[in-house]
């Protein structure tokens, strides 16, 4: 049975993970933080604002779904307090990632996971984008999230860009005419990002390719926090046995 805190737990990621932990068998949900929202009860326990509960119930591994301003202080605690982290908030930049690096490295540090998408779907769009940049060098992303995410672009969005960096065998870039500053979008690495906040909706990408005559469109959706359940419950279970930080979900998946 692994012991799993949950940072952010009366969020609405929090609580869900929350009661995803709660209904897996081998896993259990011994503590939940969140400063916004102490003294509240998700999934049978009792929400604090304090870190240490975390180690007063022994939690083995933490998961932080919280904003981008708190989710390092969160880690750097977990880490130096022997707790494995898995991070789904976004926000977490390439020094993030150098530093989070360093807090893992040693054989008695804890480990981490850090993805910008916990969808298995989403993965495999990544997974595919990358594979059609091998073939189709025009491209752009729109990423559409619901009107309180705090961060644009999404992770998800410049985690696709960078898979299709690493594959794309030569840039493309589209004109940069604009007749209102910003409607052609962000440029992130040569790739234009579009970013989309509306009521409504939760999470949802489009990486469209584009050749003489025609258009590859690959397209996730999430339409329920529950989507990203599955790739949570896989990195709480994995974390420990991944020495150091891992990147993304698809490291953990299973291969053929």
């Amino acid at each position: 049975m692994i012991r799993v805190g949950v940072l952010g737990a009366a969020g609405r990621m929090g609580r869900t993970v929350c009661e995803a932990v709660a209904a897996a068998e081998d896993l259990e949900v011994v503590a939940g933080v969140d400063r916004a929202h102490p003294g509240e009860r998700v999934a049978g326990i009792d929400v604090t604002d304090r870190f240490d509960a975390l180690t007063e119930a022994r939690a083995e591994v933490a998961v932080d779904f919280t904003h981008p301003d708190a989710v390092m202080e969160n880690v750097r605690w977990c880490l130096g307090n022997g707790v494995h982290a898995v991070v789904g908030t976004t926000g977490i930049t390439a020094p993030d990632l150098d530093e989070i690096r360093s807090l893992t490295e040693g054989d008695e540090t804890p480990n981490a996971v850090v993805a910008p998408n916990f969808a298995l779907g989403a993965v495999l769009m990544m997974r595919f984008a990358a594979e059609a940049a091998r073939y189709f060098a025009a491209v752009e992303v729109i990423e559409l999230h619901h009107d309180r995410k705090a961060d644009a672009p999404s992770g998800t969005a410049l985690g696709t860009v960078g898979a299709i960096e690493g594959e794309r065998s030569s840039a493309w870039r589209g004109p940069d005419a604009e007749t209102l500053d910003g409607v052609r979008g962000g440029d992130v690495d040569g790739v234009r990002v579009h970013s989309v906040r509306l009521p409504g909706l939760l999470a949802h990408q489009e990486v469209l390719f584009g050749a003489p005559g025609e258009v590859l469109t690959i397209r996730h959706d999430s339409t329920d926090r529950i989507s990203f359940m599955p790739g949570v419950l896989i990195a709480i279970r994995a974390v420990a046995s991944r020495p150091g930080l891992t990147v993304g979900l698809e490291p953990l998946l299973p291969t053929r």
